[in-house]
C-alpha cells in the first residue's frame, strides 16, 4: 500500500522511524518534503522558508492524491496530546477531498476550535499499531 504521512515538522525524528517500520512491512511511504529538508539538520532551519522552497502547497496534496491512504502522525506538542496543527488540518481536508482513508497514529486531540471538523473527517485511530492500516 502507498501511504502518505502527514505531520508537524516538529515530529521529524519520530516520523522517520514510523516510515522505516511501514517500509519494513512492505508499504511505500510518501514523506512531506519539509521532513526530508529537516533531516539535513541545519542549525538555522527555517520551517517557513522550507515550505516555500519545497512548494508544500502543491507537492504534498499531490502525494496525498497519489496515496492509497494517509497516516496522520499526531504526537504531543505544546502540551496537547495528539496535536494536529494548521498544515496537518489542511492535509486532512485534502485527504477527505480525495476520498482517502485516514489513520491517526494516536488518539485525536481535544482542540476546541477544530474538534468538530476533525471528527467529521472519519479518521481511524490506530493507537500506535501500524498493523491496523489496511
Amino acid at each position: 500500500m502507498k501511504i502518505c504521512i502527514c505531520c508537524s515538522l516538529s515530529f521529524t525524528d519520530e516520523v522517520v522511524e514510523i516510515a522505516k517500520k511501514l517500509e519494513g512491512m512492505g508499504h511505500e511511504v510518501l514523506l512531506p518534503d519539509g521532513v526530508k529538508r529537516r533531516l539535513i539538520k541545519q542549525e538555522d532551519f527555517d520551517p517557513v522558508a522550507a515550505k516555500f522552497e519545497t512548494d508544500t502547497i502543491h507537492e504534498h496534496p499531490a502525494k496525498i492524491k497519489a496515496a492509497d491512504a494517509v497516516l496522520m502522525c499526531n504526537y504531543e506538542k505544546n502540551g496537547i496530546p495528539g496535536y494536529i496543527g494548521a498544515n496537518s488540518f489542511c492535509e486532512l481536508y485534502m485527504a477527505r477531498y480525495f476520498d482517502k482513508p485516514v489513520f491517526a497514529l494516536n488518539p485525536l486531540p481535544e482542540q476546541p476550535y477544530i474538534h468538530d471538523e476533525i471528527m467529521a473527517f472519519e479518521i481511524t485511530v490506530i493507537d500506535g499499531d501500524l498493523g491496523k492500516i489496511k
